[in-house]
């Protein structure tokens, strides 16, 4: 398990560690943007058979959403516009309005996202300042608590099914409440049992890597079971 630092894409962290492997065959369990750090949970050799399983589980992560601005990538990637609010939503406010964000919920993905469009990449149609038209999709949400809110930054934990874009939540959350909505930074914290505690930064990745440092495939069928 690896602690993505923010910067590199998903797939540059599995090259990073498939170098340092050999060139043993490498995949991740989930994409994290780069702009998000966090647990990216990845098989090697015939492990990689597991990842399939391991995109299907439950994730949790920490985000902080400005509701002062917003963009056009729903995170700081994008140049960010001035939302002027009247008068700034209180903590309670906040709160009653993540509420129905919670549970069987319909998403609709953010433009700048991998999901294919007539064959094509969402981002870079969005990129070219082509329409995108995402539809709506179905997601699941365990839970979501606000730990901490000065306007204009809410600070929220969550836990969701797969599918599930914080970056959406952000953008959504704003339009419910009238404000601005855009990530300053997303967290990832688990996926499904494995939690940061125990995910080594990238710069911590030994070269060769340790064969000691990685979890068996008995032991990872184990947790996930």
């Amino acid at each position: 398990m690896l602690d993505k630092p923010v910067g590199p894409s998903s797939m540059r962290a599995v090259a990073v560690v498939r170098r340092r492997a050999g060139g043993l065959k490498t995949g991740h369990g989930g994409t994290l943007d780069p702009l998000a750090s966090g647990v990216l949970v990845l098989g090697l050799g015939k492990a990689t058979k597991l990842l399939e399983q391991i995109v299907a589980t439950d994730k949790g992560y920490e985000t902080e959403i400005d509701l002062s601005i917003r963009t056009n990538t729903d995170d700081m990637e994008g140049e960010p516009e001035v939302v002027e609010v009247a008068k700034p939503p209180d903590r309670a406010t906040v709160e009653t309005a993540l509420r129905q964000f919670v549970g069987d919920v319909m998403q609709r993905p953010p433009a700048f996202s991998a999901i294919k469009v007539g064959g094509r990449r969402a981002y870079a149609l969005a990129r070219q300042e082509k329409p995108v038209d995402l539809p709506p999709r179905p997601v699941r949400v365990n839970r979501l608590e606000l730990v901490a809110y000065q306007w204009p930054v809410a600070t929220i934990t969550i836990a969701c099914g797969k599918g599930f874009y914080v970056r959406a939540l952000a953008r959504d959350l704003g339009q419910t409440l009238g404000t601005g909505g855009c990530c300053r930074s997303i967290r990832r914290t688990a996926v499904g049992p494995f939690s940061i505690e125990e995910a080594i930064p990238l710069d911590d990745v030994p070269d060769p890597l340790e064969p000691h440092m990685l979890l068996s495939v008995e032991s990872a069928l184990t947790r996930l079971d």
